[in-house]
């Protein structure tokens, strides 16, 4: 081969990682539809991560990996709970997941609810360090509905070897929050929960109390779904929310719920979707918060608790 030839050949090969290397990182935005992802799939190669519990081997998205929404919470007592670092970190290399790789989280979508363990997970990713990360709206239902590749047969990635940390920029912790409840701190709260619980009408079956934290805004997840749909509203205004919550430029805000379940939708429509800065998920919420001697706010006496749980509030 001639020198030029050796040249060319280099420059070729060089061009073509690039372009391998361009549509790695090629980001699909934090919400996907399965025909955007269709279109673009083989292009972009993502990680199609299944976080579905028990439904996987009886079908799924075509190419997807298995990693059951359990592996991202706490145990039964708090649930929210963000499990060890090194309990992720290990998780995510058995999964043969890599930084620089994009990721499709997909849930089910038969319900609005499905959407907050994708977002949770979403979260988790982005807090370790993952940052082309997208979730499929609408889930494995939406993608069946449009008649798109399904498959029963298990798929596996190489092992990978990672070095994850923890960064707590999208996190509220219970003794930050338990300062802004004690005028400690400052943080915009807002309950993610339905006005039941925001109410104290009903609780968690893990917390210690009903009620929510004082001076918090209920702004319900379901506030992101039209009427009797379960994939969410790709547009959120940040201008009507910011006005709604009463959020000043560059001020904390802090979402919460029960689990850090629902809560997970609220901050990825706030943070992800609208834009809005300095949002953080509270991932204990409020079990975990109504397990401390915490000031709380809507909270029943004895009585009137006893009969909502007898009546269901």
């Amino acid at each position: 081969m001639t020198r030029l030839a050796r040249i060319s050949a280099a420059v070729a090969t060089g061009a073509a990682l690039f372009a391998a290397s361009a549509a790695m990182a090629s980001d699909l935005g934090p919400l996907v539809t399965p025909s955007e992802l269709n279109a673009e799939i083989d292009t972009v190669d993502p990680v199609l991560l299944d976080i579905r519990t028990g439904s996987y081997e009886k079908g799924h998205i075509d190419g997807a990996v298995y990693a059951p929404y359990s592996l991202f919470r706490g145990p039964d007592n708090n649930p929210g709970q963000v499990p060890p670092i090194a309990k992720l970190q290990a998780s995510f290399e058995q999964i043969g997941l890599e930084p620089d790789r994009p990721i499709v989280i997909i849930a089910q979508g038969d319900t609005d609810t499905d959407f907050g363990a994708a977002a949770r997970v979403y979260w988790t990713l982005k807090s370790t360090g993952f940052t082309d990360l997208s979730i499929l709206n609408g889930g494995t239902t939406a993608w069946a509905n449009a008649g798109l590749p399904m498959s029963d047969v298990t798929e596996n990635l190489m092992p990978t070897d990672l070095d994850l940390t923890w960064n707590d920029r999208w996190t509220a912790e219970t003794p930050a929050v338990s300062d802004v409840v004690n005028g400690k701190g400052k943080a915009v709260l807002v309950d993610a929960r339905p006005p039941a619980f925001f109410e104290g009408k009903k609780a968690h079956s893990a917390a210690s109390r009903p009620g929510t934290l004082p001076g918090a805004e209920n702004l319900p997840y379901t506030k992101f779904f039209r009427s009797g749909a379960t994939v969410i509203d790709a547009k959120t205004d940040a201008a009507a929310l910011k006005e709604q919550l009463g959020i000043k430029d560059g001020e904390e805000v802090v979402s919460f719920c029960n689990t850090g379940h629902w809560a997970a939708t609220d901050w990825f429509a706030m943070s992800e979707l609208a834009g809005i800065e300095n949002v953080k998920l509270y991932p204990g919420s409020m079990v975990e918060y109504s397990q401390t001697d915490g000031e709380m706010a809507n909270t029943p006496g004895l009585l009137r608790n006893l009969l909502n749980q007898l009546t269901g509030g």
